[in-house]
């Protein structure tokens, strides 16, 4: 498993080896060759780098073709002929070293927006011949990031025309060199993707928090929830499922008119479980009236509706939401700071489902941290805690059925096998008939009717 700093270190490991492979007089021997029809400058076969593994680092040569591929895989080393193919192979197949700006150390993000510029990019040069995974990343982009997709556009566009510039060699280096990052970084299906498992194990290894800080909130968590938790602690009045009784669940309907003393203490456990409940919020909106400070409440409400609505009333939603909370001089006008206003107002130019996230956060962050312990200090939430019902516990009388004096009965007169017994109890539920049993079954019935009657 490697940790954050072991692969760090193997990084500079490979890249000093790199480094010296480039060295003109005692590394790899490279030379111009003619691809297509543009001669390429600086290229390489496997089997010189595998003979100068070899000679350098005093292994076999297939302990140096096993550590080719890891330099092909890392992005070092990358394939002119077969691109896809991130495997060194011990022949005459055509290699170039990479830039060192694509290398792994460079901390160089490959963001989707990145990669959406570089394959419209692709598109532009192809004229739409994109290779069949490309093709599916493309139009899978197009749709993830279309708020942003004539940016994206542009952008490629501008480095199409500047790479029109360039001489046709370096212009055809200089594909090579990004194609080979995005083959490392956005791996077709059948491409081992080494970079993104090492990512993969280092956030696997990461400890996020300190044990005894998440075992003592799970302890927390666990003793502030256990008498609300119906397998730890009895439903009040009843369980219905096991009562056959609905009067809990009438009692905690989701908008009933005087909730229970249960369901009340619960919406000061935080302020998410105090928003999930649709009765508390509805109580949290009267607090919030009397303080004059509705609009955060409603413009969550509108940002949630945004969120999680169908995707043809987007547009229209945020126009709404624009006119009611953002705009200068909205009827609802929200106060929050300067830089998230702009970019939500910026964002609305291209409305999508996550548009008014930071809004969003800063107003309920606003309202968890100041609010809502007001709310809980205020008069509304004392004279609902006064108000709410505390039922008493249900008890059943227990009515013994005629039925079950006659299987005691019969438990007494068959006897069954231990394994069934164990199963259900003192009184069977069922019994083994045969053949031979029948008879006695049917004067046992006789003799139980007769003393009944």
């Amino acid at each position: 498993y490697y940790t954050m700093y072991s692969c760090d270190y193997l990084f500079h490991n490979l890249e000093a080896i790199v480094v010296e492979m480039q060295d003109s007089k005692s590394g790899v021997k490279g030379s111009d060759q003619k691809l297509n029809v543009t001669t390429i400058p600086h290229v390489i076969n496997g089997k010189d780098i595998i003979t100068w593994i070899t000679n350098k680092m005093k292994t076999t040569p297939e302990e140096a073709e096993a550590f080719g591929t890891m330099l092909v895989a890392y992005g070092y080393i990358y394939p002119l002929q077969n691109h896809k193919k991130l495997v060194m192979c011990n022949d005459t197949s055509l290699y170039r070293f990479q830039t060192p700006y694509f290398w792994p150390t460079q901390k160089w993000v490959a963001e989707d927006t990145d990669y959406a510029i570089y394959l419209a990019k692709r598109n532009i040069r192809k004229k739409g011949m994109l290779e069949p995974y490309e093709q599916v990343h493309y139009n899978h982009l197009h749709e993830w990031l279309n708020h942003k997709w004539d940016f994206i556009v542009m952008q490629s566009t501008e480095q199409y025309k500047a790479g029109k510039e360039r001489k046709k060699p370096d212009r055809v280096v200089f594909d090579c060199q990004e194609r080979a990052y995005w083959i490392v970084n956005r791996p077709p299906v059948s491409v081992c993707d080494s970079v993104c498992n090492i990512f993969y194990q280092q956030a696997i290894m990461r400890s996020k928090v300190k044990s005894s800080v998440s075992l003592g909130a799970l302890a927390k968590y666990a003793t502030t929830y256990k008498n609300h938790d119906p397998f730890l602690a009895p439903c009040l009045p009843s369980n219905p499922w096991q009562t056959d009784n609905d009067t809990y669940w009438t009692l905690n309907m989701r908008l009933v008119d005087v909730p229970t003393k249960m369901r009340v203490e619960r919406w000061s456990f935080s302020f998410f479980e105090l928003l999930n409940d649709l009765r508390g919020r509805d109580d949290f909106k009267v607090f919030l009236k009397k303080e004059f400070s509705g609009e955060n409440l409603a413009f969550w409400e509108a940002a949630e509706e945004l969120k999680w609505g169908t995707a043809s009333s987007i547009t229209s939603k945020a126009e709404t939401v624009f006119k009611t909370f953002l705009a200068p001089g909205a009827p609802r006008w929200i106060n929050i700071d300067g830089r998230t206003m702009g970019l939500t107002v910026k964002g609305l130019d291209h409305p999508h489902r996550y548009v008014l996230e930071a809004a969003q956060t800063h107003v309920f962050l606003l309202m968890k941290k100041d609010t809502f312990f007001r709310y809980l200090k205020s008069p509304v939430y004392k004279d609902m805690q006064k108000k709410a019902l505390n039922p008493e516990p249900h008890n059943f009388r227990l009515v013994v059925d005629p039925c079950c004096t006659f299987l005691t009965s019969l438990h007494n007169t068959f006897s069954l096998p231990a394994r069934q017994k164990a199963m259900f109890g003192q009184v069977p539920l069922a019994v083994v008939i045969n053949a031979k049993s029948l008879p006695r079954l049917c004067s046992h019935l006789v003799s139980f009717l007769t003393r009944k009657s």
